[in-house]
């Protein structure tokens, strides 16, 4: 029977979830077991492959922000594994790596298993050895031996288990080795007496005491690293990536690579899929509901307004985003992330800001969600807070194909023939980068007002650059990134669809209610060099950035008296109607139309997503709301005075 007792955890809220877990799945589990180690260690990759789910793994620090739950099956038992944050320390005084003490401690897991890196075992002891001084059930993984064999160190697996007294197995979890033989030593050690464990508040050996005792167990047990000898591309590309000379000019080719490739990538299976969705599958939705009868406002609701906002989104972003997540993924497996960070750090320090908020800008520019989550990787409260709130100022999915669009329409012309697909990438780039500058200013503000305190030291961890497992990488990218956010991002599009239809065929006064809408915000909208129809669209988009460029185009139809398909207000294939440039250009737009929104799409609130995640990161409506109001203060003064400088030039 499995010896762990949640009623430790009376005054945990660790232990609360536990228990209702437990309770839930009671019969089901009958060992607990808690996976501890280092970051960068590769636990999540042993805990994917000992549980067979796919938890997002990558090759830089604090990438498991949260517990994870799994099981697995051995010998006719149940285990229950929970991947636990990483932490160096179990007196560490970050929030999450608590997360790892505060569960050892008060949950009292039946098996610990300690992932410990091969290629930096001394370090890695630091924590094996404060586990043992309150646990006695303990594996030790030790993991990466792959790696450490290429570099030439030599680890002793035995004559460590002899140090430790407790099964050390070695492993490189990437390639699975190691596993069959971690579940069996999981079964064998749950089955012996129950774990002897020392109060939850039994103090720690002392720091001075564990490196002395590490020290001696490493001079033991690594046998000694050969000089390397000869060309190592590894450290070609680390001079490459952080060089006070190379580094940046790096970064501006690399991202400017990806925003081209995938700007020239994604048009042709754009079209496609417009093609399949709206020019073929649009009709036969629209002859089986007048073939069932339906009323034509519920028709028009559901086929013309809910169906083709969805079908716009999945053709416009899932080409980019299959394109882009997966590059991007590419370049986190590889382990380049850290080094931005490591880059940026003396510019976030300057701006009153933490250096890892570099790596939650970078998973922003995928989706916004996903960055104020990985803010938790910051230790400082105040420091996460400012990432959290300027995190918007990432370029996200979404507002790619919108920017990539209004550079193509709008910016390519302005340059000779042959050229205009570098100077689409070149706006793009531009907009890009300047959501960098104004994260920057964001941060600056925000630590000299609401959020004044002194600037923590940055203590992150470069790891290695490793070849990229291309699997985990197509999986990722492709399942839990891009499929996750397409869902998302459909499942607000059809709600945002029926109102998009709903304004635009409801009239009031012998106009349409977007009539009246677009006329109220039109004298705001010629402040900031748009338009009426620009900001209503935003207004209705707020479930789903994806859904701005197809609502602009709908409102622009309807309200020119145009008819796309067979109802005004629905979502279109541009092709019915011919050129979008010629169409906007009738409305009357221009380049400054363009480029201020370019620049508004850059700075505007967030998606309501985002701003559920900040309450729910924050516990708090005024932080939430302080998200959505910081980058539209930002948006306001910059549109205005863009446009007030354009028309004053031009």
């Amino acid at each position: 029977m499995s010896s762990h007792d949640p009623a430790a955890c009376d005054n945990c809220s660790l232990g609360k979830a536990l228990r209702q877990r437990m309770a839930a799945n009671e019969g089901r589990c009958d060992y607990l077991v808690a996976l501890m180690g280092n970051p960068n260690t590769g636990k999540s990759t042993v805990f994917n492959r000992l549980t067979g789910l796919r938890q997002h793994t990558g090759n830089w620090p604090g990438k498991t922000t949260e517990r994870a739950e799994g099981f697995f099956d051995e010998g006719g038992k149940s285990f229950r594994i929970v991947d636990l944050p990483g932490t160096y320390s179990l007196e560490a005084a970050d929030n999450d790596e608590q997360v790892s003490a505060r569960f050892l401690r008060s949950a009292n897991p039946d098996i610990t298993i300690v992932v410990a890196d091969a290629t930096a075992l001394e370090r890695n002891l630091l924590l094996c050895l404060q586990v043992l001084s309150i646990r006695s059930n303990v594996i030790v993984a030790l993991n990466l031996m792959d790696e450490a064999r290429s570099r030439g160190i030599l680890v002793d697996a035995k004559e460590l288990e002899d140090e430790l007294g407790v099964p050390v197995l070695p492993m490189a979890a990437r390639r699975g080795q190691g596993v069959g033989e971690l579940r069996r030593k999981a079964l064998e050690l749950a089955a012996k007496a129950p774990v002897q464990t020392q109060p939850a508040d039994a103090a720690l050996p002392g720091s001075e005491e564990l490196y002395l005792r590490a020290s001696r167990i490493v001079a033991k047990c690594v046998r000694g690293v050969p000089p390397r000898i000869g060309f190592d591309w590894r450290d070609v590309l680390d001079w490459l990536l952080t060089s006070r000379w190379t580094a940046f000019p790096v970064m501006a080719a690399i991202f400017a690579l990806v925003i081209w490739i995938t700007v020239q990538g994604a048009n042709a299976p754009s079209a496609m899929l417009d093609s399949l969705l709206v020019g073929w599958a649009h009709p036969q939705l629209k002859g089986l509901a007048d073939a069932a009868g339906l009323p034509w406002w519920l028709s028009g609701v559901l086929v013309d307004g809910m169906y083709l906002s969805g079908a716009w989104v999945v053709a416009v972003m899932l080409p980019p985003m299959a394109i882009f997540f997966p590059m991007f993924t590419l370049l986190e497996d590889l382990g380049y992330l850290p080094r931005v960070a490591f880059n940026m750090d003396g510019l976030f320090s300057r701006a009153g800001a933490h250096g890892k908020q570099a790596l939650t800008m970078a998973m922003g520019y995928g989706c916004n969600a996903a960055g104020v989550v990985a803010a938790r990787i910051i230790e400082s409260p105040r420091e996460r807070l400012v990432a959290i709130l300027t995190n918007n100022f990432a370029i996200c999915n979404g507002r790619w194909p919108t920017l990539i669009l209004l550079g193509s329409l709008f910016v390519a012309p302005l340059v000779p023939d042959g050229y205009g697909s570098i100077a689409a990438m070149g706006a793009v780039l531009f907009i890009a980068v300047l959501g960098v500058v104004l994260s920057l200013v964001g941060s600056w503000i925000l630590s000299r007002t609401l959020l004044k305190g002194e600037v923590c030291s940055f203590h992150l961890e470069i790891p290695p650059l490793r070849r990229p497992c291309l699997w985990q990488v197509l999986y990722t990218s492709l399942i839990d990134r891009t499929i996750f956010v397409l869902w998302r991002a459909v499942v607000f599009a059809f709600p945002a669809g029926a109102v998009i239809w709903l304004v635009a065929n409801v009239n009031a006064g012998g106009e349409p209610l977007a009539f009246w809408m677009v006329e109220g915000l039109s004298p705001l909208g010629w402040v900031l060099g748009l338009n009426g129809v620009i900001l209503l669209a935003y207004i209705i988009a707020i479930p789903a950035n994806e859904i701005v460029v197809p609502t602009i185009l709908m409102l622009t139809l309807t309200l020119s008296g145009a008819v796309a398909g067979n109802g005004a207000g629905m979502l279109f294939e541009p092709g019915e109607v011919g050129s979008v440039r010629a169409m906007l250009d009738a409305a009357g737009w221009t380049t400054l139309t363009a480029l201020s929104m370019m620049l508004f799409c850059l700075c505007h609130n967030p998606c309501s997503t985002t701003i559920y995640t900040v309450y729910k990161e924050t516990k708090s409506l005024r932080w939430a709301m302080w998200s959505a109001a910081l980058p539209l203060g930002f948006g306001f003064v910059l549109c205005s005075a863009f446009a007030l400088g354009w028309r004053l030039l031009v």
